[in-house]
């Protein structure tokens, strides 16, 4: 029934674990004021059959939790999931995942999802893509919005360098594309193309820009989100 929901788009009654993620959510008081270091983030990436949200799956996802500007190595997680549909060859050649082992079923992997993230901060490269893809996998169990709050590292890199309000009509993006962003701050570019592999290059990305902007004062939460 899960996978038939998924596929036809038709609405779920909330599964027991998205009753219990909407309810973190409701005493939760405002944060806005709450220090950069004393939040919680989870660095996220998820390798997908395409760049089509309407289309196309997720094949695997990979996060790390960040707190007190640290790593926390221990926090990593990287799951598989391979849908009811063939990888494209095209898909196979980005993330190279063929017959992986120990897949998920698509209730487990959202039920592990939701679990991972808690109320964390999100943090991801062009995180828009990756909600958008999460946010379809967990749609047949009930929920229709991710309610964490999300950093992207795209825009506050570019935010940093270039100004809050630049015109991004005005900027060349391939500055700012995952490789790049790694290649100018010294970030070695090891296991890329995995959702893991991208979310602990994406971790040690936001470290560095957080560095940056606590030395210009960004040091709350609301501050840094807006």
């Amino acid at each position: 029934m899960d996978w038939f929901n998924f596929l036809t788009g038709q609405k779920a009654r909330q599964s027991s674990f998205v009753v219990d993620y909407i309810r973190r959510f409701e005493n939760k008081k405002a944060d806005s004021d709450e220090p950069v270091s004393r939040c919680s983030f989870v660095a996220l990436d998820t390798e997908t059959t395409g760049l089509e949200v309407k289309r196309d799956y997720i094949v695997s996802y990979g996060s790390v939790a960040i707190r007190s500007y640290a790593i926390k190595v221990n926090r990593a997680r990287q799951l598989y999931l391979h849908p009811k549909k063939e990888s494209t060859k095209e898909a196979i050649k980005v993330h190279e995942i063929i017959n992986a082992k120990d897949t998920l079923s698509l209730r487990s992997f959202v039920k592990l999802f939701l679990g991972d993230i808690g109320h964390a901060v999100l943090v991801g490269h062009n995180i828009g893509f990756d909600i958008a893809m999460l946010e379809k996998a967990a749609r047949p169990f009930g929920l229709k919005k991710i309610r964490n709050h999300r950093l992207d590292t795209y825009d506050l890199a570019v935010r940093l360098e270039l100004g809050k309000h630049t015109d991004y009509s005005l900027i060349n993006k391939k500055d700012y594309q995952l490789d790049a962003l790694c290649r100018r701050y010294h970030i070695p570019l090891d296991d890329r193309h995995t959702a893991a592999g991208d979310a602990f290059l994406t971790a040690q990305l936001f470290l560095k820009l957080l560095k940056i902007a606590e030395k210009r004062g960004i040091t709350t939460l609301g501050s840094l989100l807006s």
